[in-house]
């Protein structure tokens, strides 16, 4: 090779790009495996939010009974205030308008301090010892289970309690009808009231008088009328104007008032036992206990579990305690406390069910 050539040689030589290690080149995720792996990450925390919504406990808010006898505090309130004195009443709530009237008292939304309150006044003076009953059954049984009081003053026949704009139990359909409570309208939260109802009658039966029977109750709107819708969907008896008081030990039972009782919804016992032939008398009437209140358990869920989708499901699981409920012999049907039992076991299953359903899918 001539001299000429050799600085061409060199000069391509410098000139050629370094040569690289041969090696696997780097793969890029097709499409379809990227989006296939945002999906299962996506169900994990669907499924993850999904199991604390369904199995996260439910139930009434218990501020009432934080505070000591002869006190209250009101909605998220942590404090505790004493009850309102016939001064305070007088000075410092200011009703605003009439919504509801009942046989024993009138009912005004009232202002207090800037919060709605529900005053009560004696409607008429022949009705005093129920009114006066009331009250003393309120300031006793205050409880999550009870209307919250927060005064009350015996010289002016007048109660102040805790106002809840939802209204009576009776108003249920309406309430879910509205587009802020749609999303409640389910077998879950039917349910949930239901259980609701029936832990108050637990309370009543079972309460620190004693066996308390839940008299106005004559017929499923009356008994509706005796119940409050609260804010967080809960129930509180709002009426306890009637809740006499029965003694098993001295065999001391109860008339629900000194009027025939007639119709399906009442228990066989507070019916005239002698046929049409013979006129009412109240002091031939038989006197009975707090099993009463049991017989009207299934109507009242019934009402409460109304027809939505799971409803039917409900009702299947609880026909068995329904119809122990509606036994003709007061003493065979079931307790208030294991109605309860019953209706917590089978929101538990029912939830779990659900709760695996939807692991399945996912």
């Amino acid at each position: 090779m001539s001299p000429s050539e050799r600085p061409a040689e060199c000069s391509a030589m410098e000139t050629r790009p370094p040569e690289r290690r041969k090696g696997p080149a780097p793969r890029e995720l097709p499409p379809a495996v990227g989006l296939l792996l945002s999906m299962v990450l996506m169900n994990i925390l669907l499924y993850l939010c999904l199991d604390r919504l369904v199995t996260a406990p439910q139930g009434p808010a218990e501020h009432a009974g934080r505070c000591p006898p002869g006190h209250f505090s009101m909605g998220q309130a942590t404090t505790c205030s004493p009850w309102l004195s016939c001064e305070q009443l007088r000075m410092e709530v200011r009703p605003l308008k009439r919504v509801g009237e009942g046989a024993v008292k009138t009912v005004f939304l009232s202002e207090w301090k800037e919060r709605k309150v529900a005053l009560s006044r004696l409607t008429r003076p022949e009705v005093r010892d129920d009114f006066l009953h009331g009250l003393r059954m309120l300031q006793a049984l205050q409880s999550e289970h009870v209307v919250t009081l927060l005064g009350s003053c015996e010289d002016d026949d007048t109660i102040l309690t805790e106002y809840h704009p939802l209204g009576s139990l009776g108003n249920l359909e309406a309430t879910l009808n509205l587009a802020k409570y749609r999303s409640l309208n389910t077998w879950q939260h039917r349910l949930q009231l239901a259980l609701g109802y029936v832990a108050i009658l637990d309370f009543l039966h079972r309460s620190p008088l004693g066996t308390l029977v839940m008299c106005d109750s004559s017929d499923l709107p009356k008994t509706l009328s005796q119940y409050l819708l609260t804010a967080n969907f809960s129930i509180v008896l709002n009426d306890l104007d009637a809740l006499p008081l029965v003694n098993h030990s001295s065999r001391a039972l109860v008339k629900c008032g000194h009027r025939e009782l007639r119709g399906d919804f009442v228990a066989p016992e507070q019916l005239w036992p002698f046929g049409e032939d013979m006129p009412f008398q109240d002091d031939l009437m038989p006197a009975y206990d707090e099993k009463s209140d049991i017989w009207k358990i299934p109507d009242v869920s019934s009402f409460l579990l109304g027809h939505v989708e799971g409803s039917d499901m409900v009702r299947f699981h609880l026909f068995d305690i329904h119809k122990a409920c509606k036994s003709q012999a007061p003493a065979e049907r079931p307790t208030a406390q294991a109605v309860l039992d019953t209706y917590q076991k089978v929101l538990n299953l029912l939830r779990d069910t659900t709760t695996s359903q939807t692991r399945e899918m996912l």
